[in-house]
């Protein structure tokens, strides 16, 4: 028996799964996606000197996953510029945010109750964006389950994977933020997700997509707006990781330099230079009659 079948919510899953994503859920993707940016130092200013390059970017913040995505499947990486609607919605609200007079539009989206609502929606897009890519993937390479996970990873993340190019468009450089490397929740949760995604769609998952898609956008929701809301960046799955990671990946080493131990085990000392030898009885007196001598001429 599936065990989409004993939930009792399988049908709002599967409304909630039929629901359309443009222009409203894609409207909120675009407002925080363009948030991000703005947010970035120097962002702003780069919008005035050159809004040609502020405008590249943030079309790589609102379709970099898909750009991505199309780069690993061999289709055209500009083919979603096709889709006239959604890029003129996306210069429409970049243009609002960077310059709409007196920020009006930045001040009411960035304003905290309403942006936890955009942030809700944006992960609404987020998973369906994984399970779309999965799908795809799927019908592309039936049995490449890696194909599959790493297309839906970068469908769900396509945007934080091309930061390090994101920047290069600003005129910045930072590897050290490479995101494989210190990789933020929304790309381990993308991670994680596509795999789930990849695991139903090879029937290995009993269930539905549609309750996956359900109880994952709620995860995502509920993970995202805590975060949002106490401007944490601290990973749900931290504590599962520290458990399990040391025990398949060992743990750090973190020696010090000044304890290294030779092989009986006993640890190296600093050593201290010797203390100057005592002066003798008779260097003290001579001392002394020196300082009377010096003091009575």
């Amino acid at each position: 028996m599936e065990l989409s079948e004993a939930l009792p919510l399988g049908e709002l899953a599967a409304a909630f799964a039929a629901l359309p994503v443009f222009p409203l859920f894609d409207t909120a993707y675009f407002i925080v996606s363009v948030l991000y940016l703005k947010y970035e130092p120097g962002a702003v200013e780069m919008s005035r000197r050159s809004p040609f390059a502020s405008w590249l970017c943030a079309m790589l913040h609102c379709f970099g996953s898909y750009i991505l995505a199309d780069l690993l499947l061999g289709e055209a990486p500009l083919g979603y510029f096709s889709n006239n609607s959604s890029v003129m919605l996306a210069t429409a609200v970049w243009y609002l945010i960077f310059f709409c007079p007196m920020n009006l539009f930045y001040k009411c989206v960035s304003f905290l109750p309403v942006k936890l609502i955009f942030v809700a929606m944006k992960e609404v897009v987020r998973v369906r964006k994984i399970a779309a890519g999965v799908h795809h993937a799927h019908h592309l390479y039936h049995h490449g389950w890696f194909v599959m996970m790493a297309t839906g990873w970068v469908k769900g993340s396509g945007v934080a994977l091309m930061s390090n190019f994101e920047q290069l468009l600003r005129g910045v450089w930072k590897p050290e933020t490479n995101e494989i490397l210190h990789m933020s929740f929304p790309t381990k949760a993308s991670l994680y997700g596509t795999v789930l995604f990849t695991l139903q769609q090879t029937h290995w998952l009993p269930i539905s997509e549609a309750n996956l898609i359900f109880f994952f956008t709620m995860f995502m929701i509920v993970c995202k707006v805590f975060m949002t809301a106490t401007h944490s960046h601290a990973s749900p799955f931290a504590p599962v990781e520290n458990l399990i990671c040391p025990v398949l990946f060992g743990s750090v080493c973190s020696g010090h330099p000044g304890h290294h131990h030779d092989h009986h085990g006993a640890s190296h000392e600093v050593s201290h230079p010797p203390p100057p030898p005592a002066k003798s009885k008779e260097e003290l007196n001579e001392g002394t009659r020196k300082r009377k001598a010096k003091k009575a001429e």
